[in-house]
C-alpha cells in the first residue's frame, strides 16, 4: 500500500481548493486524487499496481480501467481509453481515480492562475506538458455509484447553465495550445464564393439508410424551402433494405429537384456518401447538410446560409439547432447555439469540444479539394477542424434546423465501448489537427 492518505476534490474545483488540498497534504512522491463522494473499493495490490505503471514508465498522471456498481450488485465494466495528444477536451474519462508525480502536480499548480472551476482540468493540461499521461488497461477499482448513462453528458458542454464553466475551460484550453505552439493566432483566409460555374446555388445533401419512417419528412422539409435561387436537394441511397428506396425514387418522379443516388460501393460509411454526393456534377455552390430523420425549422434555411456565404465569404457555415422530439416538440436542453464560439478564437476552441453545431453547410470547391473522411460519425467535425485551419468559419446562432430524437437515431442507447471508440476517433482528429497546427506555426 502506498505510503499516503488520498486526496478528494470535485471536478469542477477552483485553483485555491485544489492547491490547499495538494500542498497541505504530506509531501509523498506520489499522489492519489479522487474526484467522487460515492464508495470506492479497491482490490487488494491495486493501487500497488498504479504506483509501479507510475514508476515504470515515469508518467506525471496514471489512470485506468474500472468497474461501475449498483446498489442491488449490479456491476458492469466501465474501459476507458488512452490519452493522445489529442485528448484535450474537458471531458475526458479518466475515471475518478488518478495517481499523480507529486513534483509535477506541484510545479503545475505553482503555474496557475485563478480559475473558480477549471483548476482540475488546467493543472491535468499543464501536467501533460512536463511529461506523459499512462493509461492502465487493467480494472483497478469499483465505483458504487449506479450504472452510468454514456450518453447523459452529450450535450453539457452547451447547456447555458454552464456557460461560465465552460468560460474557464476555455481559457485553460487555450493557454496549453500557446503553449505547446498549436494556438492560431492569424485571420483565417476568406473566400470569393462568386467564382466558378455550378447547376445551382445550393445543394441539399441527404445520406440515409433504412430511414422508411423519417425521410419523407426530411425531403418535404428540404423542398419546401423558399429560397431566390435555384437549390436540388441530393440523397445518397445507401442501399436501405426497409422501404426508403421506394419513398425517395416516388418524391424524385414528382420533382425534379431530388437526384436519388444509389451508390455502386455498398461499404460507404455517411462520409463516403457526402463525398460522392459533392462530387456528383449536380452538386451547387454550396453543400448543405440534411440529416435523414432530421428537418429544417422553418422555409428560409437555405436563403440565411447563402447569405452568410457572401456577405462573410466563408469556406463554410454553421447555424444552430434544436433538440425535438419526433413531433418537433422542443426536448432539454433546447437549442443548442455553440456562443462558446468566437471570430478569434473559436478555431482554437473548436479543439476542446466535441461538436461544432447543425446545420454545416460548405463551399462545395473546398470540400471537393480536402474530401470526406469516409466514415459514419466524426466526418462532420474532421471538416470543421481542417476548414478553420486556413479558412473563415461563418456562423448563424438562430436556431435554423430540428434535431429529432428518436430510437432509431443512430446516437441512441449509445454503449460505453462505441462512446468509447467514438471519443478515440475525435481525440485522434485532434491529434492529427494539432501536428498540423504545430508545423503550420513552424512555417
Amino acid at each position: 500500500m502506498m505510503p499516503m492518505e488520498p486526496i478528494r476534490i470535485t471536478p469542477l474545483c477552483s485553483t485555491e481548493e485544489l492547491r490547499t488540498k495538494v500542498l497541505e497534504h504530506p509531501q509523498e512522491e506520489y499522489t492519489l486524487i479522487i474526484t467522487t463522494t460515492h464508495r470506492i473499493s479497491f482490490p487488494p495490490e491495486a493501487l500497488k499496481r498504479m504506483l509501479d505503471v507510475a514508476r515504470t514508465t515515469n508518467a506525471v498522471m496514471v489512470y485506468g480501467n474500472y468497474t461501475d456498481g449498483a446498489a442491488d450488485g449490479t456491476v458492469r465494466p466501465h474501459p476507458t481509453i488512452p490519452c493522445q495528444e489529442g485528448a484535450i477536451r474537458d471531458d475526458f474519462d479518466f475515471g475518478p481515480v488518478t495517481l499523480w508525480k507529486t513534483y509535477e502536480l506541484r510545479n503545475a499548480l505553482n503555474l496557475l492562475p485563478q480559475y473558480n472551476f477549471a483548476a482540475f482540468y488546467a493543472v491535468r493540461l499543464t501536467c501533460s506538458m512536463f511529461g506523459s499521461i499512462v493509461h492502465v488497461p487493467e480494472s483497478l477499482y469499483t465505483v458504487f455509484a449506479g450504472i452510468q448513462d454514456p450518453g447523459a453528458a452529450q450535450f453539457a458542454y452547451v447547456d447555458p447553465r454552464n456557460r461560465a464553466v465552460q468560460i474557464e475551460m476555455e481559457l485553460a484550453a487555450t493557454a496549453c495550445l500557446r503553449y505547446t505552439g498549436a494556438y492560431l493566432g492569424n485571420e483565417p483566409e476568406r473566400v470569393d464564393v462568386s467564382r466558378g460555374e455550378f447547376p445551382c446555388e445550393m445543394s441539399v445533401i441527404i445520406p440515409v439508410r433504412d430511414r422508411a419512417r423519417t425521410i419523407a419528412d426530411a425531403l418535404r422539409s428540404a423542398l419546401g424551402q423558399q429560397a431566390p435561387f435555384a437549390y436540388n436537394v441530393i440523397v445518397v441511397d445507401n442501399h436501405s433494405t426497409d422501404g426508403t428506396t421506394e419513398i425517395v425514387a416516388g418524391i424524385a418522379a414528382s420533382d425534379p429537384r431530388v437526384v436519388h443516388i444509389v451508390p455502386e460501393s455498398r461499404s460507404l460509411g455517411i462520409g463516403g456518401c457526402w463525398d460522392l454526393a459533392v462530387n456528383h456534377p449536380a452538386c451547387g455552390r454550396f453543400a448543405c447538410q440534411l440529416d435523414s430523420d432530421d428537418m429544417y425549422s422553418s422555409a428560409d434555411t437555405l436563403r440565411r446560409v447563402a447569405e452568410r456565404f457572401h456577405s462573410d465569404g466563408c469556406a463554410m457555415v454553421i447555424g444552430s439547432y434544436e433538440l425535438t422530439d419526433m413531433e418537433c416538440r422542443q426536448i432539454p436542453p433546447g437549442v443548442i447555439d455553440h456562443l462558446e464560439w468566437t471570430p478569434m478564437n473559436g478555431r482554437n476552441n473548436a479543439l476542446r469540444v466535441n461538436g461544432l453545431g447543425a446545420p454545416r453547410a460548405f463551399y462545395t470547391p473546398i470540400l471537393r479539394q480536402i474530401g470526406v473522411p469516409d466514415v459514419s460519425y466524426g466526418e462532420d467535425y474532421a471538416l470543421g477542424l481542417r476548414i478553420s485551419r486556413q479558412w473563415h468559419i461563418g456562423r448563424i446562432f438562430d436556431s435554423l434546423y430540428l434535431c429529432r430524437r428518436w430510437e432509431g437515431n443512430s446516437d441512441a442507447g449509445i454503449s460505453l465501448e462505441r462512446a468509447n471508440a467514438n471519443n478515440t476517433y475525435k481525440d485522434w482528429l485532434r491529434t492529427l489537427e494539432i501536428q498540423a497546427r504545430k508545423l503550420l506555426n513552424r512555417r
